[in-house]
């Protein structure tokens, strides 16, 4: 039968500093579950959180002589760690085009009350959309009900982005006109 060891936080940071592997299976155990829920609050996706959070040991592994307990408790060194490298990681450019990427949701085109976006005519938007000139028209309903960019407008119409840029401007004046 093996009893559970319990270490001091001095006796635990000494063995760290030894490199005791005891020590660190000790830390991972007890610690792992605060530090992987602190980096979910800043990175909802599970996987990237645990890749944080061994990174984040291993980080502990090589920087354990920098901890000053004069400084903060153990775990608070430790949490600071997580921290950020959670945040080191969402301003990462790999983390960004991640985001970019995602799949949306199936209910992506869903309104707060449960309708879709081809479900706006309730509102009479078709009809004032409709009274716009047909070029501005074609822009409107490609950026703002379809959500295209300019840059993907300007090669879909084949006019330069300069020209769809003035027109949408000009598009949005003439309905605020028809909307007032």
């Amino acid at each position: 039968m093996t009893t559970a060891i319990t270490y001091q936080e001095p006796e635990l940071v000494a063995l760290l500093r030894q490199k005791e592997e005891t020590a660190y299976r000790y830390l991972y155990d007890h610690y792992a579950g605060a530090l992987n829920g602190v980096i979910l609050q800043i990175i909802p996706d599970q996987a990237l959180a645990s890749d944080v959070l061994q990174e984040v040991f291993l980080n502990i592994w090589r920087r354990i002589e920098t901890y000053d307990s004069t400084k903060g408790r153990l775990f608070t060194w430790m949490l600071n760690i997580a921290r950020n490298a959670a945040i080191d990681m969402t301003r990462s450019k790999a983390y960004q085009n991640n985001q970019k990427n995602r799949e949306l949701d199936s209910n992506v085109d869903r309104n707060v009350d449960g309708t879709t976006n081809s479900q706006i005519d309730h509102i009479g938007l078709s009809k004032v959309i409709g009274q716009l000139k047909e070029e501005h028209r074609v822009l409107i309903d490609l950026s703002y009900l379809k959500g295209y960019t300019h840059d993907e407008i300007a090669t879909l119409l084949q006019i330069p982005l300069g020209t769809v840029k003035t027109r949408i401007r000009a598009a949005l004046l003439q309905l605020r006109k028809l909307l007032t």
